[in-house]
């Protein structure tokens, strides 16, 4: 992933640390260490990062990437007054609080940085942020297909927090304070993330007739396509990062048992899964929507390292039924 950073008006004098471009990864979890990872090779003289994770583990990951790590925590205020220093360039991958009808957490990100972005916009320099939401912001579609102009029709109280989140950007962008556009990704996997253990309890999935369509992401892609939205993605826009897959969620769950050697989920009725499985669960395997892609490739020139899910099972290994890796 090549990307040649515009000239700054920077005094020359200026040690390198301080010439170098800075990006933020606010709620610095598996997607954003893989962003780390992939710009590895310029943390160190390119490229500034600036990780904000509480976990202490992912400070030290972070650190021996090249990376400078910040503590800061989205539910305390004072704690992210650091933050607008390293603003510029911003990718938010923090998700809501557990509950409510809000996004405290991107308000009290955008009030620590507003300060910071106004005296940019002041001088010239537009701050480029990026935003990671949900595609569950659409509800249940019954398996339609469509793009990013379909209105948002949120069912459950994690997609109307994720709705209130992306307004508050949209808002951002609107103002002209910063340039904000906003990814909506599915379901995340990667060929270490997949659902293992719920296959190893043999958690039911869905009788085919009443099964629901679900939309995947590879993380490495969407850590990818984070970084090129900063860049390439309109101010305001939503873009959907799905891959090309167009699967049920049952035979996705089929087509990870067969690489993993694990025996297939049993399959029954919505009302006897719902009496299987928890009521968080059932909320996933109640919304059916098939997402287009077009302008992840067209607008911001992405091109998907794992276009399907067959593509990233590819070179799974089996596992054991339980226990370690055989």
């Amino acid at each position: 992933m090549r990307f040649r950073f515009a000239s700054r008006a920077v005094p020359r004098s200026l040690p390198r640390r301080f010439r170098r471009p800075r990006l933020l990864v606010v709620g610095c979890g598996d997607v954003g260490m893989r962003l780390l990872r992939q710009l590895a090779p310029r943390l160190r003289d390119t490229l500034g990062a600036v990780a904000v994770t509480r976990r202490p583990e992912q400070q030290a990951a972070a650190r021996a990437l090249g990376a400078r790590a910040l503590g800061a925590d989205l539910d305390d205020r004072r704690s992210l007054r650091r933050l607008a220093a390293f603003c510029g360039w911003t990718i938010d991958l923090a998700p809501p609080p557990a509950e409510g009808a809000d996004d405290p957490r991107t308000a009290r990100l955008i009030a620590a940085c507003s300060a910071a972005l106004r005296w940019r916009r002041s001088r010239g320099t537009v701050a480029r942020w990026a935003y990671i939401s949900t595609t569950g912001v659409y509800g249940d579609t019954g398996g339609a297909a469509f793009d990013e102009t379909r209105p948002v029709a949120p069912a459950s109280a994690r997609a109307i927090r994720r709705v209130a989140a992306e307004r508050r950007m949209r808002a951002l962008a609107a103002r002209g304070t910063a340039r904000v556009p906003i990814l909506r990704a599915p379901g995340i996997y990667a060929q270490d993330r997949l659902p293992i253990e719920r296959l190893r309890r043999g958690t039911p999935a869905l009788a085919d007739a009443e099964d629901v369509f679900t939309n995947h992401i590879h993380a490495e892609d969407l850590a990818r396509a984070a970084w090129l939205a900063l860049f390439r993605g309109r101010p305001g826009r939503v873009y959907h990062a799905v891959d090309d897959t167009d699967l049920k969620m049952g035979a996705y769950f089929d087509k990870v048992a067969d690489a993993l050697g694990l025996p297939r989920p049993p399959r029954f009725s919505r009302d006897e899964v719902a009496r299987r499985v928890s009521p968080a669960m059932l909320s996933f395997m109640s919304e059916s929507r098939r997402l287009a892609n077009r302008r992840l490739a067209l607008e911001l020139r992405f091109r998907l390292r794992w276009p399907t899910v067959d593509a990233t099972l590819a070179g799974v290994a089996p596992v054991s039924p339980v226990g370690e890796n055989r």
